[in-house]
């Protein structure tokens, strides 16, 4: 595990202690089962659950050096503690019963941190996005000035992209909530899909449909996909915020922290840190999503070559993924806007970013779309390469400013036109608010 983007309740999710707690709450579930089916005697789960009240990992660790199996060494651990009551413990069942199961328990956790923190950068993303619905700020194309807009839209798109990770996060998550008890090859040799189904109904999990030696990896190849998804969304965002820093456009700043320091030679720097740890974090996530797509094909019924990959990914994805999300939160809570400055750079062309409401006009005036593009293309790119006004320009021009009038061409650069419909999108995005 990534230790240092580690989280506490991530730390204690993928710990030796809860894995192979998860282990026993497997062989439990089983066994319990089998006892209902008359497979074996009553009480038998009763009675290693008493004897059994907390595995020890490091004497799994020592038996694992000599048997070279983890499950074994699980078992003998187990028998160690309990005696008589462990002899049927993991009857008619193989390694990946056990494993595949767990597994699926612990992404079902994972997933219910990482939509909870997922909910928390939505709760930042809305709050910003209504502060700021009125937020004027210049948008752009190509890293080019296009035409105004609202920072709060922006906050907007973000909620919006975000509602659809944790639509995708939890569909993955109920894909992978699937375990099996089906034996070596799928064909349940020692038990019966109807153990199977008690066992996991116990466990809050659907069985497998039908598997070979281990639940088809299809599944979490999807819910890792999910998890690099979202990561890319949250690289959006700090991408974005990484532009809005910097010294040219300085539009707004990612928190700062008293005593913290940008740059160990420059005292002035201010560096996006946050932002940038994000954007890195991202690609990450990436590569284990090309990992868990790389797993789904294995030899027949099954081997080991995903076993482990899925020991690193599945700790460090879901594990990066919250850390991320947190630290969103966090940055985009703290965002320090500059709403003058934005309005500065507005304006910084001279009115270029309302050329296509000139050109409209004059398309509505009869001329022909070529013809207006032409004219007004000439004037704004006169006001680029000259530094003049683009507005005096237009009102200059007796092509233009006698066939649309300097009303229209006055009215044409009212930045609040943007803002039209901007209560309308915020209504669509935020549903659940009635305000």
């Amino acid at each position: 595990m990534i230790s240092r983007y580690t989280t506490p309740e991530m730390k204690t999710l993928w710990s030796d202690e809860t894995r192979y707690a998860t282990w026993l709450r497997v062989e439990l579930a089983a066994l319990g089962a089998m006892e209902r089916h008359g497979r074996v005697p009553r009480g038998t789960s009763q009675a290693l659950r008493r004897k059994v009240k907390r595995i020890d990992p490091q004497r799994i660790e020592e038996l694992e050096a000599v048997t070279r199996h983890d499950v074994i060494a699980f078992l003998a651990a187990v028998e160690e503690m309990a005696g008589e009551p462990a002899r049927l413990m993991h009857f008619g069942m193989t390694s990946s019963d056990v494993l595949d199961t767990a597994f699926a328990l612990q992404l079902v956790e994972a997933t219910r941190l990482i939509t909870k923190e997922l909910g928390l950068l939505m709760g930042a993303l809305e709050t910003r996005a209504k502060a700021h619905r009125r937020t004027l700020m210049v948008g752009r194309t190509h890293g080019i000035h296009a035409q105004p807009t609202s920072l709060g839209l922006v906050f907007a798109l973000w909620y919006e992209e975000m509602k659809r990770n944790l639509a995708r996060l939890e569909a993955a998550g109920r894909d992978v909530a699937c375990g099996k008890l089906s034996g070596a090859v799928g064909t349940y040799g020692s038990l019966s899909p109807a153990i199977e189904e008690e066992a996991m109904k116990t466990l809050g999990l659907g069985p497998e449909p039908v598997s070979s030696q281990i639940v088809q990896r299809d599944r979490h190849a999807a819910y890792f996909c999910a998890l690099a998804v979202c990561g890319a969304s949250i690289e959006k965002i700090a991408l974005t915020v990484r532009h809005w820093q910097r010294t040219e456009v300085a539009e707004a700043f990612e928190p700062f922290g008293r005593g913290q320091k940008g740059s160990s030679a420059m005292p002035h720097k201010r560096n996006p840190i946050l932002a940038e740890n994000l954007c890195g974090l991202s690609r990450l996530l990436r590569a284990h999503a090309l990992a868990a797509l790389e797993n789904v094909a294995l030899w027949h019924e099954r081997d080991i070559s995903h076993s482990s990959v899925e020991r690193v990914i599945g700790p460090d994805g879901t594990t990066l993924l919250h850390y991320m999300l947190r630290r969103a939160a966090g940055l985009v809570g703290g965002l320090e806007v500059r709403p003058a400055r934005m309005l500065e750079n507005l304006d910084m062309t001279g009115g270029l970013v309302y050329s296509e409401q000139i050109l409209n006009h004059l398309i509505l005036s009869g001329l022909p779309r070529q013809e207006a593009y032409g004219l007004v293309q000439h004037d704004a790119m006169e006001a680029l390469r000259s530094g003049r006004s683009f507005k005096k320009l237009l009102l200059a021009d007796a092509k233009i400013a006698r066939r649309i009038g300097k009303k229209k061409i006055e009215e044409a650069f009212d930045p609040r036109r943007a803002l039209e419909h901007a209560d309308t999108l915020m209504r669509r995005v935020f549903k659940h608010d009635e305000r």
